[in-house]
């Protein structure tokens, strides 16, 4: 019977003490992991735009994990005067305002980080033009920024012109990236690929061309317009199409070439577009000097010469003007082809507008979501107002960009309206935004996550005490030596229970 108690014993010491081990070893990992900071990468885009020049740090964590992560904005910095195309003439210059920005950014960076940054640049459309109008201009402003960089501690990895495509795609993926429609976390904080998330569609505004960019309903269809992009293991067919010259400010030189040609002064040119009461006088160069208007210049084009411009604050007639922009014939009523002979499917889904879509609604009070109504009356109300009243009704008041908003307002209801055919029901699925969180949307993030093939992923942010494989082997040791101390047990419990119910035999002696 001693016997029977002996391994009873030990197979129940044993068994209390797997347990105890597993919990312990279990809470110990838990609770003495520790958090451990990635090491960060960083990098650098200018977007050399044609208005003007901006630089964006971005920061992500160092390692990467299957070729995902998240890339955050960190600092953005506007560098002071106009876009690099203005500095077709004196190229050195370029230097003294870009110098200004990059001291900021070297003070965002750590300094033992600076050689391992890359920096790239990305032109858009304003040096697509100056390289169409004078190459070797183009290319010596080019040549100038890449000197500026080889003295700076960064890696350069050039400058470069990007075409209308590239630049519409770009900004693509910048907006859904940030909405999260590429990535999300799942439970177990690891990335996931949504499900079921639909993406959005682009429009992008700037100062010489405009994109537009979604994912149509058959891409099959519209092969020839459409890129393939491939993120996170994924395949996206993105229709993409730039117009070139219709851009904010390029789209405006056009206006007024044309309220030039058809007045019969040009000593002073009523511009229905400008508020009332404002008078401004421009050289013919400022907008004749242009490739998108060049086709329009009088025989007796003088690049000095004076053209006083005279605001008269005419909503109805701004109208009238700025549809002359768009050749809506080209097309003969083609549905698949909005405006200038382009062929184009069916906008479909949601859309975010950014860059001058979003600065003109904010000047108009008009953010977010918005119906067509209150956009035209908004409109119509802002147009009919004088310069006087403008400089109260603005929340920031600047002239060059104040004498404008009527004129882009108007600009837009074309470019979207008649243009890409939102109607008043599709009008609310566009969401004028300007960014998402700290990060704007712009395609300099698209560009430099195409560009570095990166978009990276965070690190393995937790150390623990021991090794997952010495945890798990540690576990599945203890566990399987619980498990085998309990069979065992069961086994003596029924051995003993049988012993019991052994009937005992009484030798009976029965007297003869």
């Amino acid at each position: 019977r001693m016997l029977t108690r002996t391994p009873s014993v030990v197979a129940q010491v044993f068994l209390l003490l797997s347990i105890v081990l597993v919990i312990a070893i279990a809470v110990i990992q838990i609770n003495q992991q520790q958090m451990l900071s990635p090491g960060l990468k960083y990098g650098i885009v200018l977007d050399a735009g044609s208005s003007r020049t901006t630089v964006y740090v971005y920061e992500w964590p160092a390692e990467k994990e299957n070729n995902t992560g998240v890339v955050s904005q960190t600092f953005k910095c506007n560098v002071k005067g106009p876009g690099i195309s203005s500095y077709e003439s004196s190229p050195g210059a370029l230097a003294k305002p870009l110098d200004e920005c990059l001291n900021k950014v070297k003070e965002r960076i750590p300094v033992h980080l600076h050689k391992n940054t890359s920096v790239y640049l990305g032109a858009t459309a304003g040096m697509r033009l100056l390289r169409l109008q004078n190459e070797s201009a183009a290319n010596e402003v080019l040549a100038s920024i890449q000197n500026y960089f080889r003295a700076q501690p960064f890696e350069f990895r050039g400058a470069q012109i990007i075409t209308g495509p590239e630049e519409g795609v770009y900004g693509w993926i910048t907006a859904n990236y940030l909405m999260g429609n590429f990535l999300e976390r799942n439970l177990w904080r690891t990335w996931v690929h949504p499900y079921r998330k639909e993406t959005m569609g682009a429009l992008d505004l700037g100062g010489a061309s405009t994109q537009i960019s979604f994912i149509p309903e058959d891409p099959e269809e519209h092969f020839n317009s459409t890129l393939q992009v491939k993120l996170y293991g994924y395949n996206y067919n993105v229709y993409t199409h730039s117009y070139q010259c219709y851009g904010r400010d390029e789209a405006e030189k056009r206006l007024l070439a044309l309220l030039l040609q058809k007045s019969n002064t040009s000593a002073n040119v009523d511009n229905p577009c400008y508020p009332q009461n404002y008078n401004t006088a421009l050289t013919m160069k400022n907008f004749f000097g242009s490739l998108c208007t060049q086709s329009l210049r009088p025989g007796n084009y003088y690049p000095n010469q004076l053209v006083n411009f005279r605001g008269t604050g005419d909503p109805g007639l701004c109208q009238e003007m700025v549809s002359l922009l768009f050749n809506f014939t080209a097309c003969r009523n083609r549905e698949d082809c909005p405006f200038n002979g382009i062929h184009q499917p069916k906008a479909k889904g949601n859309f975010v507008a950014f860059s001058g879509f979003y600065y003109t609604m904010n000047a108009l009070n008009l953010t977010g979501h918005f119906s067509l109504d209150d956009f035209n009356s908004s409109m119509w109300f802002f147009c009919s107002q004088s310069w006087a009243q403008l400089q109260f009704m603005l929340p920031k008041f600047e002239e060059i960009y104040a004498r404008s908003y009527c004129f882009s307002a108007n600009f837009i209801y074309y470019l979207l309206v008649l243009g890409y055919n939102f109607s008043a029901e599709t009008w609310p699925q566009i969401h004028f935004q300007k960014e998402v969180g700290n990060s704007s949307i712009a395609w300099s993030l698209g560009y430099m996550l195409s560009l570095t093939n990166m978009i990276p992923a965070e690190s393995k942010l937790i150390q623990l005490p021991l090794k997952p494989s010495l945890f798990a082997g540690l576990v599945i040791f203890l566990t399987a030596t619980a498990v085998l101390c309990l069979l065992f047990l069961v086994y003596l419990c029924i051995v003993s229970h049988q012993q019991k119910n052994i009937p005992h035999v009484e030798h009976v002696f029965i007297p003869e």
